[in-house]
């Protein structure tokens, strides 16, 4: 791909370039109308060199201020006709009785004034070398990510081929070794961190306002001492993808909790759509899980031996409870079986009416005590390093628009007739889908679909998202023919796992998906844009989490709203200038800033507590 070859012979760009073409070429770059607003820097390669990028940077900024440049050229070389009309100047007139001249005197006066031509040389000198350090310091990184965008846009618009970034991305199959232990070591090292550059981002990069909010998880002072007592073993199965299994886990570290119960390590759901086999310590580094909550409740890998022969009572708790539910009713079950075991997980606490010190155990649980295992949390941390690309913004997109969700939810907008009945079919042979009959236009027009790859495109050019912005995309495979041609065409740089990744990284992931559901988990938590398009578990997840990580930039569709406005712009009613000026005014409170979250009619329809921790978690400081 063309920009992938740029990237790799730019690095060896010599420094020896005339200062003529030096010059131009940059000022072309400032002067270019492309450069409006915050830029996006771009590293040469993975295989960063910084001699190299600091010597481009120099020999830019050499050109512009260098004395020896046309600027300066008058003062080596003062035409000999001035300088004649000058001496003649300094000779001192005859006088009118004397045919003499005063050679003596003459010769004083051509020392004195060279003396001073010296000093006003150097003096100059001394000015210019002032002002070129000045502009290297004050506009050296301005003028050089000006260059670098304008290179990274002139390769990406050069792209033919809507799939071309899967073969720029597999140049990481190349020469994995080193580039793996390359950004191991920029991590390692604290070369790359997600905050080194935000200071750098403004407009569309820039987080909203968190307000007075803090978080506020720590155990009250007045926190009693975990004695030795137990009311009996808690064995939970975790049931459905990752990040309802997540959820699940808090709700039942919090059962136990209030059931005065010893929790047995969870085991995972099997046989949920991936069929992923992966066990709590394949995601989930499990001695940090228990050392985190060992002031709250009691841990045990598995059942004692004088327990092991004992017949567990099997639950499926009610949805949605309240703590008098498990008190009243599920506590006498623990007593007298000492060992219960609960069928389902899921949405068993409810959102609100719950004791803070409940919620916000639930919260030490979600953003402290579930750390993923280390091969989850180390790829990440590398993932990360490669989209940031020498400090820059990315953007985290979960596009739900796998064939599962849309057989689910009855959606097909610009899908073909075929596409539409292989949906309803899997939507009828799925037992446990209620709804069977959905009429998916009445649906996407009351914003219940997930926006389409093209609609979100569109979203993302309205809101002033330039076409050279990296993009990590969270997601499984786009169902329909061809449906991610515009998203692809409208920005080429959209990564995934498995382009970022290369083969041997990913080898203890393969048939693994709920590890690189939390793969995904990571980045997109570290992303300074996370944009969702349907309101899944992992949506909820993550966006929560960068709720509780001081409000980072989330950014969630009105689609309701934004389907008409893309109706009346396919339609010729609008204007794109209207079209993305009514997209910024629908988004202008909905970037993932702080508000109160509200106890509804029936929890099902409420918000999640998962989704937004506040109140809760997060306080407000006075």
């Amino acid at each position: 791909m063309a920009n992938n070859n740029h990237y790799q012979n730019s690095t060896t760009t010599s420094s020896s370039s005339s200062t003529t073409s030096a010059a131009d070429g940059l000022s072309q770059r400032v002067n270019s109308p492309r450069f409006s607003g915050p830029m996006t820097r771009r590293a040469q390669s993975f295989k960063r060199n910084n001699n190299n990028t600091n010597n481009n940077t120099h020999h830019e900024i050499d050109v512009l201020n260098s004395p020896r440049s046309e600027h300066t050229e008058a003062f080596d070389s003062v035409p000999e006709k001035k300088l004649t009309r000058l001496t003649q100047r300094l000779q001192p007139k005859r006088s009118a009785g004397s045919g003499n001249v005063d050679f003596v005197g003459l010769e004083k006066k051509k020392k004195r004034l060279g003396q001073w031509m010296f000093f006003a040389f150097c003096g100059l000198c001394l000015f210019l070398g002032i002002v070129k350090v000045s502009v290297n310091g004050w506009f050296g990184s301005a003028i050089e990510r000006i260059g670098l965008d304008q290179d990274y846009w002139d390769s990406s618009t050069s792209l033919k081929n809507p799939t071309d970034h899967i073969a720029h991305n597999n140049r990481y199959q190349d020469d994995e070794e080193n580039d793996v232990k390359q950004t191991l070591v920029m991590v390692a090292s604290g070369i790359v961190r997600d905050q080194d550059h935000k200071d750098d981002f403004t407009g569309i990069w820039t987080k909203p306002s968190s307000g007075n909010y803090t978080q506020c998880i720590n155990r009250p002072k007045s926190h009693k001492k975990l004695d030795d007592k137990t009311n009996g073993y808690l064995l939970i199965n975790a049931n459905g993808g990752l990040n309802q299994m997540r959820f699940g886990i808090c709700d039942m570290v919090a059962v136990a909790k209030i059931m005065k119960a010893t929790l047995v390590l969870p085991s995972l759901d099997h046989t949920s759509y991936w069929a992923d086999e992966s066990g709590f310590k394949d995601l989930f580094d499990w001695k940090h899980f228990i050392e985190t909550l060992k002031d709250d409740i009691h841990i045990v890998e598995a059942l004692p031996p004088a327990y092991a022969g004992v017949e567990p009572f099997a639950k499926t708790p009610i949805s949605w409870s309240k703590v008098s539910y498990y008190k009243m009713e599920i506590v006498p079950l623990l007593k007298h079986h000492k060992v219960v075991y609960f069928t389902h997980t899921d949405s068993r606490i409810a959102n609100n009416g719950i004791p803070n010190s409940i919620q916000k155990l639930r919260c030490r649980v979600n953003y402290q005590a579930l750390k993923y295992s280390a091969p989850i949390e180390e790829l990440g941390k590398t993932l990360v390093a490669r989209m940031r690309q020498n400090g820059g913004p990315y953007l985290a997109l979960h596009l739900r628009y796998e064939k599962d969700m849309l057989a689910f939810t009855g959606c097909s907008h610009n899908l073909t007739a075929e596409e539409d009945d292989e949906l309803k079919r899997m939507r009828y042979e799925v037992s446990h889908w209620k709804e069977k009959e959905i009429d998916g236009s009445e649906k996407r027009q009351m914003g219940g679909c997930p926006l389409t790859p093209r609609e979100t495109s569109l979203l993302l050019k309205a809101l002033g998202f330039p076409p050279s912005t990296r993009i990590y995309l969270v997601a499984g495979e786009a169902y329909g023919n061809g449906t991610m041609q515009a998203l692809n065409q409208d920005f080429p740089n959209i990564f995934s796992h498995f382009s970022l990744s290369t083969e041997r990284e990913l080898k203890p992931f393969r048939n693994h998906q709920n590890m690189l559901a939390g793969l995904d988990y990571v980045v997109a938590l570290q992303s300074d844009v996370f944009v969702y398009t349907y309101d899944g578990n992992m949506a909820k997840a993550v966006q929560g989490h960068r709720r509780f990580e001081d409000f980072k930039t989330t950014i969630n569709p009105d689609r309701m709203n934004f389907v008409k406005l893309v109706d009346e712009l396919d339609e010729g009613k609008i204007s794109w200038e209207e079209f993305s000026s009514g997209v910024k005014k629908v988004h202008e409170d909905r970037y993932g800033g702080p508000y109160i979250r509200e106890a509804g009619e029936f929890p099902k329809l409420e918000e999640s507590f998962y989704a937004n921790p506040l109140p809760g978690c997060l306080c407000e400081e006075k």
